[in-house]
């Protein structure tokens, strides 16, 4: 059983639902990358999204997109991401880590020599946001099933139902709802369309669900946690590196205090009358 999968079977026996934080590796300087992903599950994060930077994000927002134009300053690359992993492991050896990311730096390295390097690390789950699932099935889901780590792939609003069984099959560890159409960061959320499609994807997928794009506070995260498995939380999170870039020892206690805030509202709202 993945780590991954072990988590969602312990929330839900807790009657909890996961928080899934998102932090761009290499963001503001790569020194603090692990003593920031420590300092997230210290604030409740159940499973880690770790972002490998890349030059031409297609799905990222302009707050994402400068996170990762600053990690990349720092010459950043996929590497250097598998290192902080494998550096995080040696304190931590039972929160999920998922990468976050783009094809092209995999296919640089080589899919057997990403997937290996990987899983030596420590890494739980892959999330390639522009490798379809007819694509992944040739390409890198053999090896990381074989590897034992987890592929998640993406759910948009206009997912039909054949693509999201299909997700669900080649899946593994949950699926990414992608609340709203467009990029990380951008619109504002209708709650009851995200219900809509969020019951309806249950009704498909066997995996667990997620919700991310647009959760931006602890109510949001309150409301999305009773409609969905798990709240993905990402730009709100790089915001506040941004607004710290002068003052980088603010940043930890920053991300912390919403977390926190996140993890106690989501907890309030699901828990038994």
């Amino acid at each position: 059983m993945s780590r991954i999968q072990a988590r969602f079977d312990r929330l839900r026996a807790q009657g909890r639902k996961a928080l899934i934080p998102f932090i761009t590796a290499g963001d503001p300087e790569p020194g603090l990358t692990v003593p920031l992903l420590h300092e997230m599950v210290a604030a409740g994060a159940d499973i880690l999204e770790l972002g490998v930077p890349f030059s031409d994000p297609m799905a990222d927002g302009p707050v994402i997109q400068r996170a990762s134009e600053r990690a990349l300053r720092h010459r950043t690359s996929l590497r250097q991401v598998l290192d902080m992993v494998a550096e995080f492991r040696r304190r931590d050896g039972e929160t999920p880590i998922v990468l976050m990311g783009y094809l092209n730096p995999i296919e640089r390295l080589g899919y057997g020599e990403f997937v290996s390097r990987a899983k030596a690390a420590g890494v739980d789950g892959v999330l390639t946001v522009d490798l379809p699932v007819e694509e992944a099935r040739d390409a890198l889901l053999p090896s990381l099933y074989e590897a034992g780590i987890d592929p998640i792939f993406l759910l948009a609003p206009t997912s039909p139902p054949r693509r999201i069984e299909q997700a669900d099959a080649a899946g593994r560890g949950y699926l990414y709802y992608v609340s709203l159409k467009g990029v990380t960061g951008a619109g504002h959320l209708d709650l009851e369309d995200v219900a809509r499609k969020v019951a309806a994807i249950k009704a498909l997928a066997k995996l667990p669900v997620g919700v991310g794009f647009g959760v931006k506070d602890a109510a949001t995260a309150a409301r999305m946690a009773r409609l969905a498995d798990a709240v993905v939380v990402g730009s709100a999170l790089v915001a506040k590196v941004e607004e710290n870039l002068e003052a980088p020892a603010r940043i930890g206690p920053e991300i912390t205090a919403l977390l926190v805030a996140m993890r106690r509202a989501m907890d309030a709202e699901v828990a038994p009358a």
